[in-house]
């Protein structure tokens, strides 16, 4: 299973509607699809989602790092030597994605020859993770009305509020409205991708207190140290680090400075490979965890599926798995279906992607 071939093809499908959040907004996933070939005929597939307003890279910086450094550092290695593949990687600093493409797609050859799921490699744990909705920056009736759209047509009940707005108050009306309308059997918590101060955090935490939140993500910028440290000290709700814990000695900095007591793993920043570390790691800490997502497309969501799934602790809480929802079109030959709340884990060997051929060149940008 020798690596023979390393491609980097970008794509680019639009939004139906903008997603909008603190940290800026995404019209058009201008993703990249990375294959890996080996000599037996195997072929391993991933997405890779630049976010340059969070890690800096961008579809073209994704394709170049590839095909011009990592592309040739791997070739004539087997997919088997994944610890060589990461050392060779992790020369280059940064570029999170690029590396976890091409992680989950060695894991996706492995699979194929084991003629097993990636999901059973992993760990096996269950066939489904229940999923969240993430409630982008809207006027609070109309996220209101998208939330009781997805209760409705798929059956999720817990919901991710995009917040970070100033001032701080349009938050607060529109959580308020969505417990209002939802109920107390929905579960709601709050993200706000570093766009309060400290103090502004609190003060919306406060006026939040009676809304029974489940978690509390990225309220303030890990920049601000002393400040994160004094609001996670006196937050009633576990605080997600997120994109502050990108790493597992992120990871590790963020617990014990006490700027958190919980993680966002997401794949497509740390592929399978990295993620179960940070997993193990949270696991030996007792901290619990919520897989995260990426504004993933539908390959990049396949991949949180399999391996949140394949472990207990991160099958707890539902995994942000709907944003492909929010896409025009995606593509899997055969698309995910959201069904009673769930996604259900891909059948077949590897991680059972199957793009559509004629998709692909529609959206490819390579062209």
């Amino acid at each position: 299973m020798k690596i023979v071939q390393v491609e980097a093809i970008p794509f680019a499908i639009p939004y139906a509607k903008p997603l909008r959040f603190a940290s800026g907004e995404v019209h058009t996933a201008d993703h990249v699809l990375v294959r890996v070939y080996t000599d037996e005929g195997l072929v391993g597939t991933a997405e890779a989602p630049p976010r340059p307003y969070t890690y800096g890279e961008t579809q073209e910086s994704i394709v170049a790092v590839i095909d011009k450094i990592f592309a040739p550092q791997i070739l004539g290695l087997t997919a088997l030597e994944r610890e060589v593949v990461h050392a060779r990687l992790d020369r280059t600093v940064g570029n999170p994605t690029a590396k976890a493409a091409i992680d989950m797609a060695l894991w996706d050859i492995i699979g194929q020859a084991a003629e097993m799921p990636v999901s059973g490699l992993l760990g096996g744990y269950t066939d489904r993770l229940r999923v969240s909705h993430m409630v982008g920056f809207a006027p609070a009736e109309e996220m209101v009305a998208e939330a009781e759209r997805i209760r409705d047509t798929y059956g999720i009940t817990t919901f991710k509020v995009k917040v970070g707005r100033r001032p701080y108050t349009d938050d607060v009306d529109a959580c308020r409205a969505l417990r209002a309308a939802l109920g107390p059997d929905v579960n709601l918590y709050v993200d706000g991708n570093r766009g309060w101060s400290p103090s502004e955090a609190a003060r919306a935490l406060r006026e939040m207190d009676d809304l029974g939140l489940t978690f509390a993500e990225e309220l303030c910028p890990a920049d601000d140290v002393l400040g994160r440290r004094w609001l996670v000290a006196q937050s009633r709700i576990p605080f997600i680090a997120d994109e502050s814990a990108t790493h597992a000695a992120d990871v590790t900095r963020e617990l014990l400075g006490g700027s958190a007591t919980a993680i966002s793993i997401k794949t497509a920043r740390t592929g399978f490979t990295a993620s179960q570390r940070i997993l193990r790691q949270c696991e030996g800490l007792g901290v619990e965890i919520v897989m995260g997502n990426q504004i993933d497309g539908q390959i990049g969501t396949l991949c949180t599926v399999a391996f949140g799934a394949a472990h207990r602790t991160s099958a707890h809480h539902p995994g942000e798995l709907s944003n492909f929802l929010d896409m025009t079109d995606d593509l899997l030959a055969e698309p995910l279906t959201i069904r009673e709340g769930a996604l259900r884990v891909r059948e077949g060997n590897g991680l059972g992607i199957d793009v559509d051929p004629e998709k692909l060149a529609r959206y490819r940008q390579d062209h």
